[in-house]
């Protein structure tokens, strides 16, 4: 019998334990309410898209023609974020110093300004920094709307490189049409012709080619070897198809250092505003000089076609030398979509039409409205959509940095000793060192 207690005891625990491991309610605890469902988490708001955009272009009608361009942007992309990391200063030697340290960090902007041609070329692709834009172009139809002598000269291997954004042109010849009226002298076309009327107007005692700093020396070195050499020659020393101890150059180097003979003696201490002043104020009859000369004067309240005429270099007729402000895109942009749309807007009509009236400076397509434009630049425009285009040394489009220096460096020995054939022999030796020549 006390066996059998024991048992039933036993059996009874068990029972308990089995009903309470199935989720029985003990009868002392009350049943607990059922939760409340939570309400749906709202989704997070998606990351507005950005790009940002690096340049130097921070006053005057640098920034204003890139504020307009902006906001063409906008209007198009208005879920784009347009982040301006625009740095001032040295004429973008200090925004390029600063993007050379965030390229090296691995931080590259979306795009970037640089100079169409040698200075991107030679520096970020032969770094393997930039990427093709052949497929943009194509989708774009730019192929159709930019000189096809524009566009070796922003490629290498068969891609192409960058968007130009405007262009200036570097082989201008200003005047003050009354001195040269004055002293009977027709505006010249040729090298020689040139030099006549500068003889004829040194004789009468007037100052004939008004020149600045070492650089507007350069400026006026590679504008007076188009001049003498041609368009076709004059591309070859870039290429290493005219050799640079030929005869031809020889010439050249001795028709520019005949041109110097008439230059301002106080040459060496004026910036190149200066030297264009003397032209308008009557103090020189002629000086060479990108068109960016022309707003200068405009600012100046001189009257064009009164106070200053413009006609192409002597001997480079139907040529057009040019320099662009282009962007790029990196290998690996951190927003690429946004990247693509801005370089779409920038090589569009109607964003180039809102920049290059404002700047100054003319579009790199054929097809913008001329009547956005003043008397100069109109005549920029028909001469860019029919002339061959050439590029400049001085303003990054032919030579790499490297090569660039080292032509200045042999300028410099020259603007003191006059010596052609040392001057000659040190080119040759710089197109073997960093050109084409190796």
């Amino acid at each position: 019998m006390k066996k059998f207690s024991w048992s039933l005891i036993s059996l009874l625990m068990l029972v308990a334990i089995l009903l309470s491991a199935c989720g029985g309610t003990p009868a002392t605890e009350a049943p607990k309410a059922p939760e409340a469902p939570k309400a749906p988490e709202a989704p997070a708001a998606p990351a507005k898209s950005q790009v940002e955009v690096f340049s130097w272009w921070t006053g005057g009608g640098e920034a204003a023609g890139l504020d307009a361009m902006i906001v063409v942007f906008k209007a198009k992309y208005p879920d784009i974020e347009f982040v301006n990391a625009a740095v001032a200063g040295g004429a973008g030697t200090n925004a390029r110093a600063v993007l050379a340290t965030r390229l090296q960090a691995g931080d590259s902007p979306d795009s970037w300004q640089g100079h169409a041609g040698q200075e991107l070329i030679g520096t970020y692709v032969k770094a393997n920094q930039l990427a093709p834009l052949n497929d943009l172009y194509k989708q774009n139809g730019w192929l159709d709307v930019m000189p096809k002598t524009l566009i070796p000269l922003i490629s290498e291997g068969g891609n192409i490189y960058s968007v130009p954004v405007n262009i200036h042109r570097a082989n201008v010849l200003w005047y003050n049409p009354k001195l040269l009226a004055d002293n009977g002298v027709a505006v010249p076309t040729t090298i020689d012709e040139w030099f006549a009327a500068m003889d004829k107007l040194k004789a009468a005692g007037v100052t004939p080619l008004a020149m600045g700093e070492q650089w507007t020396a350069m400026h006026l070195f590679e504008t007076v070897l188009l001049g003498s050499l041609g368009a076709e020659k004059y591309n070859g020393l870039w290429d290493g198809t005219t050799a640079w101890d030929s005869p031809e150059v020889k010439q050249a180097l001795e028709d520019y250092a005949k041109s110097l003979t008439y230059v301002n003696s106080d040459a060496g201490s004026l910036s190149w505003q200066d030297a264009a002043q003397l032209v308008v104020d009557g103090d020189a009859a002629f000086n060479v000089m990108g068109d960016w000369a022309e707003g200068f004067f405009r600012e100046l309240k001189k009257a064009p076609t009164t106070d200053y005429g413009w006609a192409p270099v002597p001997g480079s007729v139907g040529v057009f030398q040019f320099l662009s402000d282009s962007f790029v895109l990196p290998i690996k942009p951190k927003n690429a979509e946004s990247a693509t749309a801005w370089l779409t807007v920038a090589g569009s009509k109607e964003g180039q039409e809102a920049f290059n009236p404002v700047k100054g400076s003319i579009c790199a397509r054929t097809d913008c409205d001329p009547k956005l434009f003043g008397e100069y630049l109109q005549s920029a425009m028909a001469d860019w959509g029919s002339n061959v285009v050439v590029g400049s040394l001085t303003h990054g489009v032919v030579a790499n940095d490297s090569w660039k220096t080292e032509i200045n460096n042999a300028l410099g020995v020259f603007l003191t000793d006059k010596n052609v054939d040392t001057f000659q022999s040190a080119l040759t030796a710089a197109c073997k060192a960093s050109g084409p020549c190796k």
